[in-house]
């Protein structure tokens, strides 16, 4: 416990000297969100909508926003690195664990993760008067199956990527589709039918999130076992697949 203790605080500073990460994938929802809610006509009731604003039905795609800058950027570029650098082999001749980098890796980004969620919520909330989860159990359900789903496929990507720079193409590739289907890139009223009802399963699945923030019913059912579904193919094919060196 010890040591993974020692190794989480590591990494939780080494994030620290990330700008990037920490501005992206912290910092930037709450700072879209801001710049949407100023504009006037986002802050109105949309009757495309069923009256809701646009800034509130927008509210759980910067979620998936987090959740897949956090998980398939941060985790398998970082993981690949430390392989390209021989950090996990040698790791792995020690008394400490590789598998102790792992596992903090995602305790922090966890960390992140919620970190920047919350802020959405904050500050959606006092400056902008956008309701909180309807459905808080819900929404924290359909969290963490979907972040749980996209750290998968962040491992899988560390799994098979064979360098850190081929990770970061994997990862970019995957987490715009992510982000697109999640209806960040265009929001999901305005994708065809068929787009909108694929990015309702695709993790870490925006429309359980939408159901539990702004919908008058708690997430799917389907929606939560098809992801964690997900999740757990993911787990097995990167635990099989991945390589300390």
């Amino acid at each position: 416990m010890h040591a993974l203790l020692t190794t989480t605080k590591m990494e939780a500073r080494l994030l620290t000297r990330e700008p990037l990460m920490l501005f992206f994938g912290i910092a930037f929802p709450s700072i879209l969100l801001t710049v949407l809610a100023l504009m006037p006509r986002l802050s109105e009731p949309d009757p495309n909508l069923g009256g809701v604003r646009f800034i509130d039905y927008f509210a759980p795609s910067l979620v998936v926003l987090t959740l897949a800058m956090i998980a398939l950027q941060g985790v398998p570029n970082t993981l690949a690195a430390y392989r390209d650098e021989g950090i996990l082999r040698r790791l792995s001749v020690t008394p400490a664990s590789p598998a102790l980098i792992l596992i903090a890796q995602l305790v922090v980004n966890l960390a992140a993760a919620l970190v920047s969620t919350a802020l959405v919520m904050v500050i959606g909330r006092l400056a902008f008067a956008i309701p909180l989860p309807r459905y808080i159990v819900g929404f924290t359900v359909a969290f963490m199956v979907g972040i749980t789903a996209m750290f998968a496929l962040g491992l899988v990507i560390a799994a098979v990527a064979r360098s850190a720079r081929a990770a970061s193409g994997m990862a970019t590739v995957t987490y715009l589709l992510a982000i697109f289907f999640g209806g960040v890139m265009l929001p999901r009223f305005l994708l065809p039918d068929a787009v909108a009802r694929i990015g309702a399963y695709v993790p870490p699945g925006v429309q359980a999130l939408t159901d539990a923030w702004i919908g008058s019913a708690p997430p799917q059912t389907t929606h939560l076992l098809i992801m964690a579904g997900i999740a757990a193919v993911a787990a097995v094919v990167a635990a099989k697949l991945f390589r300390w060196e």
